[in-house]
This record gives C-alpha cells, sequence and structure tokens, in this order.
C-alpha cells in the first residue's frame, strides 16, 4: 500500500513533476472546447491549467528556482512532443471503416497561430510565476498566502495576455478580447485561493522531508 508519509524529498519532487507535465499536455487539448460562465467564454482548460501555476509555486517554495525551471522545461518539451505525435497520427492515412477522422483532427490539431500563442504564453507566464515566488521569498519567507497570490496573478495575468491576444486578435472585438483575458486571469487566481490550503499544506510537508 502507498504511503506518502515514506517518501523522500526527491520522490515527492519526480512526482510533482510528473503531475505538473500531464496537467499541462490535458489542459491543451481541453483549450479546444469552450463554455460560458456568466456570459463570459472561457476555454475548458482553465479547469486543470491553474493547478501547473499551484504546483509551480510549491516547487518554486520547496525546491527553488533551478529546479523550477527544471519542471517548465520539460513540460514545454513533452507538450511539444505531444503535438508532433497528435499531428502524425493526424496525417496517417486511416482504415476505411474509421469513420472519426474529422473528430480527431479537429480536437487535437493546432493551428500555428493557436501553437505559437499557446507555447510562449506558457513559457513566460510560468518563468515570471517562479521567478516572483522565489524574488518574494528572498525578500521575506513570511505571507505564503501573499507570494503564491501574487505570482499567480502576475504569471496568470501575463499568460492570458500573450495567449488570447495572439491567437484571437482579430477575430473578436477588442472589448471582448479584454473581457477575456481579465476573467481568465480572476478565474485562475481565484482557483489558486480557493486551493490555497492544500497548497500550504503540501509546502509544510515536503519542508519536513530528507
Amino acid at each position: 500500500m502507498f504511503n506518502y508519509k515514506e517518501l523522500t524529498k526527491l520522490e515527492l519532487y519526480s512526482i510533482l513533476t510528473g503531475i505538473f507535465c500531464a496537467c499541462l499536455i490535458i489542459s491543451n487539448i481541453l483549450a479546444f472546447k469552450t463554455f460560458t460562465f456568466f456570459d463570459i467564454i472561457l476555454p475548458c482548460a482553465v479547469i486543470i491549467f491553474p493547478l501547473t501555476y499551484i504546483i509551480s509555486d510549491v516547487l518554486a517554495e520547496t525546491y527553488g528556482i533551478r529546479k523550477t525551471r527544471q519542471v517548465i522545461f520539460l513540460g514545454f518539451l513533452l507538450n511539444l512532443l505531444a503535438v508532433i505525435a497528435f499531428q502524425i497520427a493526424i496525417w496517417l492515412p486511416a482504415p476505411a471503416f474509421f469513420t472519426g477522422s474529422e473528430a480527431f483532427e479537429t480536437v487535437l490539431s493546432n493551428s500555428f497561430r493557436v501553437l505559437l500563442a499557446s507555447f510562449l504564453a506558457y513559457l513566460v507566464g510560468s518563468l515570471l510565476n517562479a521567478h516572483i515566488m522565489v524574488w518574494l521569498k528572498e525578500k521575506s519567507e513570511k505571507y505564503l498566502f501573499f507570494r503564491c497570490i501574487v505570482s499567480t496573478l502576475c504569471g496568470e495575468g501575463v499568460d492570458a495576455i500573450i495567449f488570447i491576444s495572439i491567437a484571437f486578435f482579430g477575430t473578436m472585438p477588442l472589448i471582448a478580447l479584454v473581457g477575456m483575458i481579465v476573467a481568465q486571469a480572476i478565474v485562475k487566481t481565484v482557483y489558486e485561493i480557493i486551493v490555497y490550503p492544500v497548497t500550504r499544506r503540501t509546502i509544510g510537508f515536503i519542508k519536513t522531508l530528507n
């Protein structure tokens, strides 16, 4: 039976890395479907993508900026690998009895514009979040809640600005574009606030490990 109390700090780092990368890849698939929340259109990626920022906060707080950057870049490379694999699968000829090619391509294909927006927003937003978290910790190790929320708000805000501006500029009125940016940043930050008790306990637990 799995006993989390027997985990080492290095083993937990590996687990968090796996969860981070899985959340990133899943969120990029979910992003192709949107939903309406109080008349605001949001991508379904908001269901899980904020977890990458929460894990990034945990990593930055307990393992430092170097190891956090390693996870962020690994996530980028694995996401790129997934996109390449999806595209190859789309190109491969399907047997005559397979009737789902169009739906498969709709879900897993990426336009170059959306792909560029996604990758750039992820890298800039994630790295900014991690660096702000560490910078604030160097100023004072107190106020963990403040550090988590401020770093997430900055990272998620920049992420939303880059992604939505590149992916959707020219496809909708400017006011709608700005509304999407603000809504995404707020929703993801609220997500962080709700999950904060788990974040705090996870950080506290990791700091007790060898």
